[in-house]
């Protein structure tokens, strides 16, 4: 496990390249993302454009794991403008393959719900899986997080397939 030797750090516009080849390969796997391959035509200059909107908002970050210089995964955590849902956010994450079922997204998610603790106005974070990864199901519920809903065959993956959305949240 490697787990030790990796650095959870905030992203820097600098990261775009690597987050977004994470990103590539994470929809072309094809199984967990509600974006198909065709759909997913995002350029490195549209990344840095998003990395940079997120790091300028300070009721959202995204943070990185890093091991010797290369990035393992990511996760962002996004915010409403709305007053209603300013006390709220959703996250999303992505780790390589490679590097899944080794603590990397554990830690990640552990230093987001560390940022999250630190700002008051945040109570709630929120997030959506698809029933069938069950991994990631079992690592969410093992930091914490609750099962809140779902929504059933929210996903369609062929003619005959569909997938509930299951939603989840943990308060901090």
């Amino acid at each position: 496990m490697i787990r030790e030797d990796v650095v959870i750090r905030q992203a820097k516009i600098e990261d775009a390249s690597g987050i977004l080849h994470i990103q590539e390969e994470v929809v072309l796997e094809g199984k967990f993302l509600t974006t198909v391959s065709e759909e997913f035509n995002k350029t490195v200059e549209q990344q840095r454009d998003w990395v940079e909107k997120v790091l300028k908002n300070d009721k959202e970050t995204m943070l990185v794991a890093v091991y010797q210089g290369t990035i393992l995964g990511w996760i962002v955590f996004f915010s409403s403008n709305r007053v209603r849902l300013s006390h709220t956010g959703s996250i999303g994450m992505m780790v390589k393959k490679d590097f899944r079922s080794m603590g990397v997204g554990k830690l990640l998610i552990k230093h987001l719900l560390d940022w999250a603790e630190q700002h008051q106005s945040i109570e709630k974070v929120s997030l959506g899986v698809f029933l069938t990864n069950q991994k990631a199901i079992a690592l969410y519920k093992d930091m914490g997080f609750i099962e809140e809903g779902r929504k059933v065959k929210e996903f369609k993956l062929n003619e005959d397939e569909y997938v509930d959305d299951i939603l989840m949240c943990k308060f901090v």
